[in-house]
């Protein structure tokens, strides 16, 4: 299930959101200038679990362990991981920024992927394998979405086997099957399998239904907005 734009027009320009994804671009073009030696990058400005409980660094750029978190927010290791954080965050991180503003909207987004990232440091505390990518931070602002926009629809890409279709589901469907499976793969994979975090995106997701009501204008309503049309698709 792949989401590919939503029915929901922000009020006001994305500038953050932007930013945010021309900021994890160009970073990822930095990477590229690497080429075969892309992990020295990554060693050292991801987050490395075992960095926190010793205080020492495992970067030789004299970057702080604490510094990391951010860093590690706006690295990614392929396409793929680039392209598929990109997206969520266009899809569903203007109508975000729209609820809480420009500068909450900020907070909000690196306060996710703080919480994120120490999520899967304390379940694996010992791994010196580094964390990049913006996924954690991006798991709070579905949280978000799924609070404040439930109703909204999803133009979604539904893939089964060799058939593909091409559904509008409400935004609570996409993001709570999403959710779901992020839950039920970091039950059955142990945290120090190499990959994806998958405890990250669920420390994320509960950080941003935590803050959202804290973060949200006063005149944004949850779970709007309403839409009569179907409980789950209608084309």
């Amino acid at each position: 299930m792949i989401p590919l734009s939503d029915d929901n027009p922000s009020k006001t320009a994305p500038v953050v959101t932007v930013a945010i994804i021309g900021l994890c671009a160009l970073a990822f073009i930095w990477e590229l200038r690497f080429g075969p030696r892309m992990d020295e990058a990554l060693v050292a400005f991801g987050i490395t679990p075992s960095s926190f409980e010793s205080g020492v660094p495992l970067n030789k750029v004299g970057l702080p362990v604490w510094a990391t978190i951010f860093t590690a927010m706006f690295l990614h290791a392929g396409w793929l991981h680039i392209i598929g954080n990109m997206l969520f965050l266009w899809i569903f991180g203007n109508n975000i920024e729209d609820a809480m503003g420009h500068v909450r909207f900020t907070l909000f987004y690196l306060i996710c992927g703080v919480a994120a990232a120490l999520t899967m440091a304390m379940l694996d505390p010992h791994s010196n394998t580094p964390m990049i990518g913006a996924s954690g931070a991006i798991s709070g602002v579905l949280a978000a979405y799924m609070l404040l926009y439930p109703r909204a629809r999803v133009h979604t890409l539904l893939i089964l086997g060799i058939l593909f279709y091409f559904a509008r589901l409400r935004a609570v469907w996409v993001v709570g099957i999403w959710f779901a499976i992020q839950l039920v793969t970091a039950v059955l994979t142990p945290p120090s399998e190499p990959g994806t975090a998958w405890w990250a995106h669920v420390g994320g997701f509960a950080m941003g239904l935590i803050l959202t009501p804290l973060f949200k204008s006063r005149d944004v309503p949850f779970f709007g907005p309403y839409d009569t049309r179907g409980p789950w698709a209608d084309g």
